[in-house]
């Protein structure tokens, strides 16, 4: 049984989207990425959505999908508000510039496809360094997931906190102006951030995954949620265009990464550190061979 989703002109199955959502969710959630920077491509290459509403509607999917994983890292005490805090400021800016340009200066996506996939090509080819240059504990399990976070006092400066014993102290002003960055990409395309802002913490700020997975998601659904906002606001002001999001479809997309979210967030401490970023390596490769080539050819 199919039906007729108006905004994006699409005949689906509503399962598919579902199903979609799940697998990108469950998978993903595991490096503090929400999946929506893979939603998109899928949403432009397999099922031809290619209008500025296609960048709400993945930022809809973020808002529906992320709840259920930011509540398992929250019960599992690896949820750090100061670094949420940080994020948000951040990218919040960052966010309304990226969702302006989209709309007004870059309608056609394939120019900042390129520089996007530039971009995640510079940070995988760092992550990779990282791995190969350290030799890291591959066992996985319970002792080496299970430790919770403490946060220790932390200024408008500074986000400090301890994990496994060991203390962990990175400027905040290094981290706001990053997310503005990260906002504008996010804002453009409806990514969230994650896709970028997590890899960044762990190949540049050296942040364990365990401990950034959770800030991540939660700083993607803060702004995703001021994103959509914006691109109505923005749909307003121009009825002849479409940017409002595909409601129906986002949130069936959302409804499979909230089912998917969560076993995948429960899921990271079992899997050893090494894995998750090998994994973040091998998908930030593909997205950014995905883009480049695709601009060339």
């Amino acid at each position: 049984m199919e039906i007729f989703f108006p905004v994006s002109e699409l005949s689906l199955n509503p399962l598919f989207p579902v199903l979609i959502g799940f697998v990108l969710a469950f998978f993903c959630s595991m490096g503090g990425i929400s999946g929506a920077f893979l939603l998109l491509p899928v949403q432009m290459s397999f099922l031809g959505f290619t209008s500025p509403s296609v960048s709400a509607t993945n930022q809809l999917y973020n808002i529906v999908a992320i709840p259920s994983g930011v509540w398992r890292f929250y019960k599992e005490g690896r949820l750090i508000p100061p670094l949420v805090k940080a994020v948000v400021i951040g990218t919040l800016p960052g966010v309304f510039i990226g969702a302006v340009i989209r709309v007004y200066y870059m309608p056609d996506p394939d120019l900042f496809k390129l520089f996007v996939g530039c971009v995640l090509l510079y940070i995988g080819i760092r992550m990779i360094r990282d791995l190969l240059g350290k030799k890291q504990a591959t066992a996985g399990g319970g002792a080496q997931g299970s430790g919770r976070v403490e946060v220790l006092p932390s200024g408008f400066f500074e986000v400090r906190f301890i994990f496994r014993e060991k203390e962990y102290h990175v400027g905040a002003a290094g981290i706001m102006a990053l997310s503005g960055i990260v906002g504008i990409i996010g804002g453009i395309y409806g990514i969230g951030g994650g896709a970028i802002i997590a890899p960044f913490f762990v190949s540049v700020f050296g942040l364990p995954v365990y401990t950034v997975a959770g800030a991540a998601l939660m700083g993607t659904f803060i702004t995703s949620v001021a994103g959509v906002i914006f691109y109505q606001i923005l749909a307003l002001l121009n009825p002849e265009q479409a940017i409002s999001p595909d409601w129906l479809l986002g949130i069936l997309f959302g409804i499979g990464g909230f089912i998917g979210m969560y076993p995948g967030a429960r899921t990271q401490k079992f899997v050893p550190e090494r894995w998750i970023k090998w994994g973040l390596c091998l998908v930030i490769a593909w997205t950014a061979g995905n883009y480049i080539l695709g601009y060339f050819f």
